[in-house]
């Protein structure tokens, strides 16, 4: 009977646990130049958010919350395609959440939750809908996010291995528009970030689920059992390394390709699990285990990751340093009555979010975490930032 409720119990924990950490972290510079910058549709959905439930970190990453929980939810009722086992569909979404690379999409407003979120949808109207919702879907993705832009990519390669050249040009042509309307970084001459591509998508996945991932893919090419799933993942994959060669890539935008196609690898290891006697599974058992493993320890850094500056000499070492500090600067500086001050670019626009805006009166200048200082931010009585305010007179 539990196992009837375990996937809903898991995804109200997920939130929970979400939600909780809202209260954590603070806009980052990144985000905050999202929601202060060029209109796009991903600032149009956290303005709206805001709009609705005030300006403060809970109403600015609930949009984020809420389209991961609908990608597992999307995911779940993708993956009975490919499991018939009501707990393996659970342990895949239970992965899904745990990955390293998700839980930053859940909280960071950035475009990869919302590909993440987009490209599930499109995979669940692909399979349970006629094609031209199918069709029609792609063409407003153009016109929302360029990450996107694989998406036509690799379902263009798809429809042409699948003689469906109507469908494949339709899709070129989207990939086009894409590029149009959003530009596409080719560029420098080799230079060998092809380790750096690999060691980044290890971080996303941890290092041995990605190895299980390419092996997976790799499997499935070779049993010639490639659907449009895989085609999107592979292609992905192929073109970030491909350019990796030569630039700088960003992994991220790449990323939500490989994490659409878990119930191929969850197939993948099943079968090659389950075809075996019991005496047989026990390096398929200890794979699964370590790699579990790691994942709730991963998880476990990111939701407590404050702590890790207590054993940190050096603040701003920590991984998540950005998006930290700025809430709590603009409470002290309420405190002491001032609403206004002049620092740095990326601060300054990080505590306009909280109210505290630009001004010529008042000069915050950080100052060396053992220096006496008028604003210092601890935890846990490790200094983590601390700064001067001057008043100044400019009459």
């Amino acid at each position: 009977m539990i196992k009837k409720y375990l996937f809903s119990i898991i995804i109200i924990m997920d939130a929970i646990v979400l939600l909780t950490q809202t209260s954590n972290i603070s806009i980052s510079y990144g985000e905050a130049s999202l929601l202060y910058g060029d209109m796009s549709f991903l600032r149009m959905i956290a303005q709206s958010s805001i709009y609705l439930f005030g300006q403060n970190d809970f109403a600015l990453r609930l949009p984020m919350i809420l389209m991961h929980l609908a990608s597992a939810i999307l995911l779940y009722k993708i993956s009975r395609k490919y499991l018939t086992r009501r707990k393996d569909k659970i342990w895949l979404v239970l992965l899904f959440i745990l990955l390293p690379g998700v839980i930053s999409s859940a909280l960071v407003v950035n475009s990869a939750g919302l590909v993440i979120f987009g490209l599930f949808l499109f995979l669940y109207i692909y399979d349970n809908l006629p094609d031209k919702a199918a069709y029609a879907t792609s063409l407003i993705y153009v016109f929302i996010d360029p990450g996107f832009v694989y998406l036509f990519f690799g379902m263009s390669v798809f429809y042409m291995y699948d003689k469906q050249k109507r469908a494949s040009l339709y899709n070129l042509m989207l990939f086009f528009i894409s590029i149009y309307l959003y530009g596409f970084e080719a560029y420098g001459v080799p230079e060998g970030h092809f380790l750096d591509a690999i060691g980044i998508y290890s971080t996303i996945f941890t290092p041995s689920i990605f190895v299980f991932i390419f092996y997976a893919l790799y499997r499935r090419y070779l049993m010639n059992n490639m659907d449009y799933i895989w085609y999107l993942a592979s292609t992905a994959l192929v073109l970030s390394l491909l350019l990796s060669m030569r630039q700088r890539v960003m992994v991220e935008h790449f990323a939500p390709y490989l994490i659409i196609a878990l119930p191929l690898i969850a197939q993948t290891f099943t079968n090659s699990y389950r075809v075996r006697l019991k005496e047989f599974r026990t390096k398929y058992t200890m794979l699964f285990a370590l790699s579990f493993a790691f994942l709730v320890f991963n998880y476990l850094v990111v939701v407590l990751n404050k702590e890790l500056y207590l054993v940190l000499e050096n603040p701003k070492k920590h991984f998540a340093y950005d998006t930290h500090i700025a809430r709590d600067l603009a409470k002290q500086l309420r405190s002491k009555n001032i609403s206004c001050v002049a620092t740095d670019k990326k601060m300054s626009l990080r505590l306009a979010f909280y109210g505290i805006e630009s001004c010529e009166e008042n000069m915050l200048e950080e100052n060396d975490l053992n220096v006496d200082s008028d604003v210092t931010i601890s935890y846990r009585n490790k200094i983590l930032y601390s700064a001067n305010v001057t008043k100044l007179n400019n009459k």
